[in-house]
């Protein structure tokens, strides 16, 4: 069973969510937020697998209730539901530690299998999205001069194939077009995905594109 937390400020899109996660066997909402502080109060409370997070929220906005759960350690996993073309926080978001994010104009059984995906520990941003948006909002990252991706230890510790690895997932590549680009089986395009994450400390391949970005090792196309 996963649990659930919901976490925005319209009672109406709450109910919406609500309806459709109760009507599925394998989930369990334990609890509606209206804000970002009654939202770090129920994840500590409940510690739901999953918290739905609304990006603009009374009080305390969805990317620091985002930020301040990560930090402190909870297990609950961060599903942000926004509006992209509108939303110019979503890029914050993520890198505040979100696991992904979804539009919420998203089909239902999108939001579904999204929920379903990020407790399961994968990311749910499509790859070809993550690029847009990462490219849309480029301009957050700092300019270091000189070859940062080159010193960043995290980088360091990845061995060339990693690293190109690395650098074609931040390009948008999925892991069958990995396989198929670098003549690569996908099970071993995965198995180095999955080092990838371990040595760089990212909790999933939207943390990774973030890595590849903050460190220049990806540049807007």
């Amino acid at each position: 069973m996963t649990t659930v937390l919901i976490a925005d400020d319209q009672p109406m899109q709450r109910f919406g969510f609500r309806m459709l996660l109760e009507s599925q066997d394998d989930m369990n909402v334990v609890g509606e937020a209206g804000n970002g502080v009654e939202a770090l109060s129920l994840v500590q409370r409940h510690q739901p697998d999953v918290a739905l997070m609304d990006i603009r929220m009374p009080l305390l906005d969805g990317i620091e209730a985002t930020r301040r759960i990560i930090k402190a350690g909870a297990r609950t996993r961060v599903l942000i539901v926004t509006t992209f073309d509108l939303d110019q926080y979503a890029y914050d978001g993520l890198r505040a530690g979100a696991s992904g994010f979804l539009i919420k104009d998203a089909l239902p059984e999108e939001l579904l299998a999204g929920i379903r995906a990020v407790a399961g520990g994968d990311a749910v941003v499509a790859p070809s999205l993550t690029r847009r948006l990462l490219d849309a909002y480029v301009q957050h990252l700092p300019t270091v001069p000189g070859g940062p991706a080159t010193l960043d230890a995290r980088i360091a510790s990845l061995t060339e194939r990693e690293r190109e690895i690395l650098t074609v997932i931040g390009q948008g590549w999925s892991n069958t077009e990995i396989a198929e680009r670098l003549h690569l089986a996908e099970s071993t395009v995965k198995t180095h995905v999955t080092r990838i994450l371990a040595k760089t400390g990212s909790r999933d391949r939207v943390q990774a594109v973030i890595l590849a970005y903050d460190t220049h090792l990806v540049t807007p196309a």
